[in-house]
């Protein structure tokens, strides 16, 4: 492999706020966002809030639509959109929210969604219900 296309594939982590600042602040080792080439994976965030950078504890419509919002916003410091996104991988704490957050996902994805799985997981550590992580490719 010759030296530039190794210097295209090296990783790189990129900050979003206020998303990077709550990690820091939790010494979590996970970046909101990271690329490669023209690889793009965005790491699953719960819901926070933009004004106050904390995770908002709100129905899991808003808990969506943030979500969702949080994912738009780390595309594009990542220099992509939500049309460039291939699969989300969505966590949720039951089956019951799954009709309202379809609502919510097919806002942001009304035409050729991506591929999609959503799993249920009965325990979290935070006050939230859903999560949602991506790859997306330029």
């Amino acid at each position: 492999m010759n030296l530039e296309v190794k210097r295209e594939m090296k990783r790189e982590a990129l900050r979003v706020e206020p998303i990077s600042t709550f990690l820091d602040r939790r010494k979590a080792p996970v970046s909101p966002v990271t690329r490669a080439g023209n690889m793009i994976f965005v790491s699953g965030l719960p819901p926070f809030d933009p004004d106050t950078g904390e995770i908002a504890e709100v129905p899991i419509e808003r808990q969506s639509e943030l979500v969702m919002a949080q994912m738009k916003l780390c595309l594009q410091a990542a220099g992509a959109s939500l049309d460039n996104v291939m699969k989300c991988n969505v966590y949720c704490t039951s089956t019951k929210h799954f009709a309202a957050f379809n609502v919510v996902y097919a806002r942001y994805f009304p035409h050729d969604p991506p591929a999609r799985i959503l799993v249920c997981t009965p325990e979290w550590f935070g006050p939230f219900d859903v999560e949602i992580d991506c790859i997306a490719m330029m």
